[in-house]
């Protein structure tokens, strides 16, 4: 769990930082920055699923081919788990070149960022099943003395872990756009206008 605890602080630090810069840009021109920080912090999110995706891959085929019993199947899993890992950092990466080319309006950051904070919450969710799966699977190898199920579960309760850690920080980073974005919306109204309904603003 050494890795976890690791992780966890390099993550609140870098969030630290990334909340700083998103308060300064928000100042300067709000509604264009609300777009950019979230497309940003996605993108470092990615990179940071990616790497981690990476290094399990590799250590894991390597420490799975030089060690037996539980061991064995710890790591071979960890590989295993992060190719899907290392997919989804891939796609997460190509969608973040597609919202950079589009132009995004108050209504279309509005439902990008509900969206993304539900994907979120479900992920957490997720998140707590791996753990518990992998508790499960862990008591149920040591009870049976069975290697296989042991290392799986170990596995999954080494990347259910970062995952939840990574997903909560993930969630109180985009939860700062979320929070600006509902307090926008609160000052505005819709009013009847020439030729239909217009949308107020109150300063």
């Amino acid at each position: 769990m050494n890795k976890i605890a690791w992780f966890a602080l390099f993550l609140g630090l870098f969030y630290m930082g990334e909340s700083r810069a998103q308060t300064d840009s928000l100042q300067v021109n709000p509604q264009d920055s609300v777009a950019k920080d979230r497309i940003r912090m996605h993108q470092n999110n990615m990179y940071v699923l990616g790497a981690w995706a990476a290094a399990n891959i590799v250590q894991g085929s390597i420490s799975a081919s030089n060690t037996r019993g539980s061991e064995h199947f710890f790591h071979q899993m960890n590989a295993y788990w992060n190719i899907a890992n290392l997919a989804i950092a891939g796609v997460g990466l190509l969608r973040v070149n597609q919202h950079l080319r589009k132009e995004w309006t108050f209504a279309s950051n509005f439902r990008e960022q509900q969206q993304l904070e539900k994907i979120l919450l479900l992920n957490t969710g997720l998140d707590f099943g791996y753990l518990a799966t992998g508790l499960y699977l862990r008591e149920r190898g040591v009870r049976l003395n069975n290697d296989r199920t042991k290392g799986y579960g170990g596995s999954l309760i080494l990347q259910g872990g970062f995952l939840l850690v990574f997903d909560l920080i993930q969630y109180a980073g985009h939860r700062q756009n979320g929070k600006w974005l509902d307090k926008q919306l609160k000052s505005m109204q819709i009013a009847p206008a020439p030729g239909g309904l217009a949308l107020l603003y109150h300063f």
